[in-house]
């Protein structure tokens, strides 16, 4: 693997909702593009969907010599890999599937091409099984969307390279993501685990009754999720020790926050439970539509993280 092979072509490998938001990310940050799917619509739909999504990123800001007219598409996947620098695999979280696309993926990219997978649950390690050059394969997780939210998660697996983990993280930093380094696999990696705990303990209040579908939504955007937007929890805790900043807290508030993690339980997940959720979620969207709720919130998003780049001295 050769650190200093410039990345110019990238190959988007699946075009669905992940792999349509990656393109248009690349797109917008001056690579050429070229997807792949067998769908018979795939092309149609991933066009519309960059058409769709570019005004917003062209307000946030392109890169020098970012073009839509920069995408290509071929149905063919031997071909969307030929001249790859950089691949970027979006398809379904199958392994039986994933490790065959790996293998045809790893036969068809030049050798010091690496391999990124977008996939939000399946390891590494069986993904590359079948990999004559298993050191090259990486996971390359983004937040959805990808072409809003910086968020990309990297693990190899046994077989991955340092080299390659520490280029992509390279890479990603490069064109403006946020990357963290994953030091061992998990399922669900970290982010959505950490969705996962949250969740747990809101579906439990709703449960039993402490608070409605609206007021738990607000509860958190409101309140400690608006903090998170700016600085995340373990650095909140260092302000919340006062000026004793986070050695107060270590020594006299976490005792107390240990006692509520004990305190934590699990809901249970019934049929009501989950329609309760439904109509509650429902009656919050108050009749508007997905796409009118996806582009205030992909807007709202971009206004935080300009907000947050003009702080960029003093936050992480």
């Amino acid at each position: 693997m050769s650190l200093n092979k410039p990345i110019r072509r990238i190959a988007v490998v699946g075009t669905g909702v992940i792999g349509a938001s990656w393109a248009t990310y690349y797109l917008s940050r001056g690579f050429d593009v070229v997807a792949t799917n067998p769908r018979p619509s795939a092309e149609s739909d991933l066009r519309k969907y960059v058409d769709n999504a570019w005004p917003m990123l062209a307000r946030a800001g392109l890169a020098a010599g970012a073009s839509i007219d920069r995408l290509t598409f071929t149905p063919s996947l031997g071909k969307a890999l030929d001249y790859a620098d950089f691949v970027q695999e979006n398809t379904p979280e199958r392994p039986d599937f994933k490790v065959k696309l790996f293998t045809e993926m790893d036969e068809a990219a030049p050798p010091d091409t690496i391999l990124a997978s977008s996939s939000s649950g399946i390891t590494m390690d069986v993904m590359q099984a079948g990999c004559k050059h298993p050191e090259r394969c990486v996971i390359g997780h983004p937040f959805n969307p990808p072409h809003i939210v910086p968020l990309v998660e990297v693990v190899g697996g046994a077989k991955t390279s340092q080299v390659v983990i520490e280029r992509a993280m390279s890479f990603y930093t490069s064109i403006g993501k946020k990357p963290i380094l994953l030091h061992k696999a998990l399922p669900g990696h970290a982010a959505n685990r950490l969705q996962a705990a949250l969740y747990k303990e809101i579906l439990y209040l709703i449960q039993q009754g402490v608070l409605s579908v609206a007021d738990a939504d607000i509860a958190v955007c409101y309140g400690p999720g608006l903090r998170w937007g700016v600085m995340g929890p373990s650095l909140q805790w260092h302000l919340g020790g006062g000026t004793g900043g986070i050695h107060h807290f270590m020594d006299t508030l976490m005792v107390e926050l240990v006692s509520l993690m004990k305190a934590l339980e699990m809901p249970d997940v019934t049929p009501a439970l989950k329609q309760a959720v439904t109509d509650g979620v429902l009656k919050e969207a108050d009749g508007h539509s997905l796409e009118q709720l996806t582009e205030e919130e992909n807007d709202v998003l971009l206004g935080l993280l300009a907000l947050r780049a003009k702080a960029s001295r003093t936050l992480p």
